[in-house]
Formats: C-alpha cells, sequence, structure tokens
C-alpha cells in the first residue's frame, strides 16, 4: 500500500507533531512539527525536515549545525495524528546543545537538570 502524507490528522494550521527517538537507545531526543510538505520530503530525502511554526519555512535539522538526524523509520500513531521519527542522531538533538530536549525533570516539586550541553 502507498502511502500519501495527505492520509495524516493534521490540526487547523495544517501540521502535525512529530517526536524524533534515537533508534538505537530509544531515547526521546525532541518534539517538532511537520506540515504534509515536510513529511514527503523527510521520506524522499531521509533527512528529517519540520516546519518552523516561527519562521514559516521548512527546517532540516542540522542544516546550519550540523547535528543531524537521519531517518531510520517513520512511524504513525493509531489515530495518524501524530508521528514517530526514529533518527540517528549526530551530535545533539535540542537546540541547548544537549542530547535531547528532555533535560529537566520535576521531582518532588522540584525541578532538576538531568544533562549539561553536549558542546
Amino acid at each position: 500500500m502507498s502511502f500519501d502524507p495527505n492520509s495524516l490528522r493534521y490540526d487547523a494550521a495544517g501540521l502535525i507533531p512529530c517526536i524524533a527517538q534515537d533508534a538505537e537507545s530509544g531515547e526521546v531526543l525532541m518534539m517538532a512539527w511537520m506540515n504534509a510538505a515536510a513529511v514527503a520530503k523527510t521520506l524522499e530525502t531521509g533527512r528529517v525536515t519540520y516546519w518552523s511554526r516561527s519562521r514559516q519555512a521548512f527546517w532540516i535539522k542540522g542544516e546550519t549545525s550540523g547535528h543531524v538526524q537521519h531517518l531510520v523509520e517513520l512511524r504513525l500513531d493509531c489515530d495518524r495524528d501524530c508521528l514517530l521519527a526514529q533518527v540517528r542522531q549526530i551530535g545533539p538533538a535540542c537546540h541547548t546543545n544537549r542530547r535531547s530536549c528532555f533535560y529537566t525533570a520535576l521531582r518532588d516539586g522540584a525541578e532538576i537538570e538531568l544533562s549539561s550541553p553536549m558542546v
């Protein structure tokens, strides 16, 4: 069966959340938004491409930083309204230069920083 990016359930702005996960370790790296064209571009090139809501433009992960995400597999959730991109991450995934954007935990009512910047 052939996949059509337009078969996904996008929000009113035409976007769908995409969670990036390290394909080997299973670590959740980040969440960003895609539109149908970004999904198609990701599948076509193997380079994970998001839609920047602030810039209103494509954002190919690592294009300027060198912290590239190579697509291993793209998965759809059961409702087709969220994506999981399993990736090979080169360098940090977070703009704060941490491996993951999820580096803060809430424990006993306090915020705990779990990791420091990689570079």
